[in-house]
């Protein structure tokens, strides 16, 4: 069973030299745009807005950092959520796409306490290549990640496991083993029980 957590708004950065200096475990959330990346973040601390929601994809512009703890007694954070700017195929200009990438790529290569990056899947769709190429280049580059599949409500138990295995299909023809994998629904408040307890056996791992 997972431990209750708080969770507040920390800081938000615009370079990965502006991150908060701490040597506090982060994990990082992060997907195509319209993905659903804020309401699960919003769901998985049990805070309406606390990551701001939005019609509008591309509306994560910064690296939103955002402190959790057990306790509000509690002096540090346990662990760090970090909310980053979705990639793909957001409705802003090229110039702001390649600012993002900027932004988000030196994030992931170089912060030395981040311990896993969750990918979000829209559970909805086939394999997307976007998606396999992110989650490739995170492989290259040594950095940990798991997959989430959110939006798993809108779709029957067995399409949602036809996209699920499509997917590892894919994974499979260019990785040797899967990453961790949950499967989420805002509405139907599954799945965050699961990613809280694997983030909690990480931080048991974690050396500051």
């Amino acid at each position: 069973m997972s431990t209750p957590i708080l969770a507040s708004f920390y800081k938000s950065s615009s370079k990965l030299k502006e991150c908060p200096k701490t040597a506090v475990p982060e994990y990082a959330f992060v997907g195509r745009s319209n993905v659903g990346k804020s309401t699960l973040i919003n769901y998985l601390v049990n805070r309406k807005e606390l990551a701001k929601t939005s019609g509008k994809p591309g509306k994560t512009q910064l690296i939103n950092h955002f402190e959790v703890r057990e306790s509000s007694k509690d002096q540090d954070p346990l662990w760090y959520l970090v909310d980053l700017p979705g990639y793909g195929y957001a409705k802003v200009s090229k110039t702001k796409k390649d600012e993002f990438q900027k932004l988000i790529y030196p994030y992931l290569e170089n912060r030395e306490n981040l311990m896993c990056v969750f990918v979000l899947i829209d559970s909805r769709h086939k394999p997307q290549p976007v998606d396999l190429n992110f989650m490739e280049w995170l492989g290259v580059k040594g950095v940990p990640f798991a997959m989430i599949f959110t939006k798993s409500d809108k779709l029957k138990k067995g399409a949602l496991v036809k996209n699920v295995d499509a997917y590892n299909e894919e994974m499979l023809k260019v990785w040797e083993e899967l990453p961790p994998q949950f499967a989420t629904s805002s509405l139907k408040r599954s799945g965050a029980e699961e990613i809280l307890d694997f983030i909690e056996e990480t931080n048991a791992h974690f050396q500051p």
